[in-house]
């Protein structure tokens, strides 16, 4: 059975008791303070300690014998401890309705995950990876391992999250490191707005990358026709055609994947949509994407509410793609999110204009449309290097 850890300082405490059923009932015990008379008979002090009890009615497998039996005793066990928490702070507050600060027996490494395990935004992967590096980095530095298993808030400071940022850079680079870290930040903050951390050890302290250059690979027009023309035993229709289709319209995996047809004007030959990405937060969410014959041909028809791809997982498009762009001989890097960038960077080198490319692409503004000139600058470079040396000695 997953042990419920106590406090004795804990006000309340978080106690468990067994059902007739078998199954674990959680409760808080609250000691609100002791009453002291004296006996009249007997002339002798008494004491007596006021303790509340609330059931929360969350409950554990007494001998939990299967993966998810597992899994979930400790979610509830999670769960149980963030109401604890709660109530303490609840309980402790001063005359001026503000919170004490009472975090000396949480350990960051439970929030953190406490709060992943709350999280529902699209970049959970990121907020895991973010722990997961951070774990990490406490186990490889000698001077924090100490820490590894157990670091209450505020001893987090700006030391450490300098050498945290060090780590990170030298773990993934660039845009992978900045990620982490921004997701990192991101629990740090919130630890901060809910009274577990008194300071934010992250100001200051920064990861900084180009964010003018673009780290992602690029398909030629070339590469693209070879994509194309690649086929296979098993392959998959609707992954082959999604990518295609982002290759032609910049779309991003998240937006491509829950395409409907409804979105479809086919009467004016239009894509319309809204990015997941800035849906409800920006003006530019909305994007208009003119289609030709060949992507109408591609997506075909079908009823409103349809998808217009039934893709499978991401990391099943992934694989797929890879196994796709190795049978084509294309020995790049190619991940979903290239069909973009290839997009954006293909028709600026036909000539479109910049203000063109940003409205396709859903940028809020062209300083987010700019790396992409710059990337055709670096292949117009390529070029003009890849002729014969000139040599007027001749």
């Amino acid at each position: 059975m997953a042990k419920i850890k106590s406090n004795n300082k804990d006000n309340p405490k978080l106690k468990e008791s067994i059902l007739s059923d078998g199954r674990v009932s959680l409760y808080l015990e609250y000691y609100l303070g002791r009453t002291q008379w004296i006996d009249e008979a007997t002339g002798k002090t008494k004491v007596k300690h006021n303790r509340r009890k609330e059931t929360l009615h969350l409950y554990l497998s007494k001998n939990p014998r299967t993966p998810e039996e597992r899994r979930t005793n400790k979610e509830t066990s999670y769960i149980a401890e963030r109401i604890r928490f709660e109530k303490e702070q609840e309980l402790n507050k001063d005359k001026t309705g503000k919170r004490v600060l009472n975090n000396d027996n949480i350990n960051f490494l439970d929030f953190f995950q406490a709060y992943q395990d709350d999280y529902t935004k699209k970049d959970i992967k990121m907020i895991g990876m973010a722990l997961h590096r951070f774990k990490d980095f406490l186990n490889d530095t000698k001077k924090y391992n100490k820490y590894s298993k157990s670091i209450k808030p505020n001893q987090l400071d700006k030391d450490m999250m300098l050498a945290f940022t060090e780590y990170l850079e030298g773990r993934s680079k660039g845009e992978g490191a900045q990620s982490v870290y921004q997701r990192f930040k991101k629990v740090v903050r919130y630890a901060v707005e809910h009274d577990a951390m008194r300071k934010n050890p992250c100001i200051g302290v920064t990861i900084k990358t180009d964010g003018q250059a673009l780290k992602k690979e690029i398909l030629s027009l070339e590469e693209i026709k070879m994509l194309i023309n690649c086929h296979y035993d098993n392959e998959n229709p609707n992954i082959r055609n999604a990518f295609i289709f982002c290759l032609y319209t910049g779309m991003r995996f998240c937006d491509v994947k829950d395409l409907m047809y409804k979105n479809v004007d086919y009467s004016n030959k239009l894509l319309k949509f809204e990015q997941s990405k800035t849906k409800g937060h920006s003006s530019n969410s909305g994007v208009i994407i003119p289609l030709n014959d060949g992507l109408i041909s591609l997506i075909g028809k079908g009823k409103n509410d349809d998808l217009v791809f039934d893709l499978p997982s991401s990391t099943m498009c992934l694989k797929t793609l890879k196994r796709w762009t190795k049978r084509a001989e294309i020995t790049k890097h190619i991940t979903w999110h290239c069909a973009r960038h290839s997009f954006a960077v293909n028709i600026l080198n036909n000539g479109a204009n910049i203000k063109t490319v940003s409205s396709l692409l859903g940028h809020s503004g062209l300083k987010h449309t700019e790396k992409y000139t710059r990337a055709v600058d670096e292949l117009k470079e390529k070029a003009i290097n890849s002729l014969p040396e000139l040599n007027l000695n001749l």
